[in-house]
């Protein structure tokens, strides 16, 4: 009965992605994934998750993967002074090259709390069978404290401006998502003078009552990503409940802004620090709500990487990838 439940299951997940949109536009081949982001590394795709140790796959072609070791065997000896006992379970890395070398950004947290911080490792090559291929951890590269910080220091994102300037954007709930400047060395904040901005946010109510009931937010926010097209910073930005399996609220929304600070605006000309956001992606047909998104370039298209709370598999994460629209300046896709 098992397997002609799991034989069902899969026959279904095929015949929902044929129908969806065609396979060179829709792909999402039943990997249980959270937080996704990519790169493309001579001729393979390397995908980096939420896992112990951050989860890495790699595929030739951006469906079949292999499985691959993961980044931290051990948690990095820092990450038990900002979170005690932590046990190597690291979120939403974020993935990027640059002048050869390639920077791991990702998150130290305890979930439901703002005691965290965002480490950054290189390293000079991704594939493994390379004799030069090793993790150099750097340690954390901004840490939000309880009781003295107002925001959270997860869900990285590494952007330069057009000046070449590299810029950090992060965040989750709280009061919003911030951006801060970077050194040269893409592994300490700028100083003189330091600077911060917030990006986005959305109002957070402090006492539970009729505001806060159902779906409705409370500060729901998280997961910046920044992504540069026709001469404009889009910022993607999750609202709403995610992680909680079919009764997960998740959505992507995104605004633009000609300054990578901002302000971002929505389709509507509202800011995004006001609670602003124009809808990208909601839960559809198998997917009970998606979001967490990274958006990239890959042979002169645009991709959309995110991951589904699948309802056809008991609500687990699943990733998906799909090609961006471009319509009236703003990203569309079809889920």
């Amino acid at each position: 009965m098992e397997s002609q439940k799991r034989i069902h299951k899969v026959f279904l997940f095929i015949l929902l992605t044929l129908c969806i949109v065609p396979a060179t536009t829709a792909q999402s081949n039943d990997v249980r994934v959270h937080d996704p982001v990519m790169i493309e590394h001579e001729g393979t795709f390397y995908l980096f998750s939420t896992g112990r140790g951050v989860s890495v796959r790699s595929s030739p072609d951006m469906q079949d993967r292999t499985r691959e070791d993961p980044v931290f065997e051990k948690a990095p000896e820092w990450t038990s002074e900002v979170v005690p006992d932590f046990r190597n379970h690291i979120w939403a890395p974020d993935i990027a090259e640059h002048e050869g070398t390639f920077y791991l950004y990702y998150s130290v947290s305890q979930f439901g709390r703002n005691n965290s911080a965002i480490g950054v490792a290189t390293n000079e090559t991704l594939n493994p069978d390379d004799p030069d291929f090793e993790w150099i951890d750097h340690g954390p590269v901004v840490q939000s404290v309880p009781g003295r910080d107002m925001w959270n220091a997860i869900d990285p994102n590494l952007t330069f401006d057009d000046e070449g300037t590299p810029w950090l954007s992060f965040g989750s709930y709280w009061l919003g998502l911030k951006i801060v400047k970077l050194q040269k060395n893409l592994t300490e904040v700028a100083t003189s003078p330091q600077s911060w901005r917030t990006i986005a946010s959305r109002h957070r109510y402090w006492k539970l009552d009729e505001r806060t009931a159902g779906n409705s937010s409370s500060g729901d926010i998280e997961a910046p990503f920044v992504f540069k097209k026709n001469g404009y910073y889009y910022l993607f930005a999750s609202w709403d409940r995610c992680c909680a399996d079919e009764e997960s609220t998740y959505k992507i929304v995104v605004g633009r802004s000609k300054n990578i600070t901002g302000p971002y605006l929505d389709k509507a000309d509202q800011k995004m620090i006001h609670g602003g956001g124009s809808l990208v992606a909601k839960g559809k047909g198998k997917w009970a709500a998606v979001g967490h998104n990274a958006a990239y370039t890959f042979d002169n298209a645009d991709y959309l990487v995110f991951h589904g709370y699948d309802k056809t598999d008991d609500g687990d994460s699943k990733l998906i990838i799909r090609e961006i629209t471009w319509e009236d300046g703003w990203p569309t896709i079809t889920l």
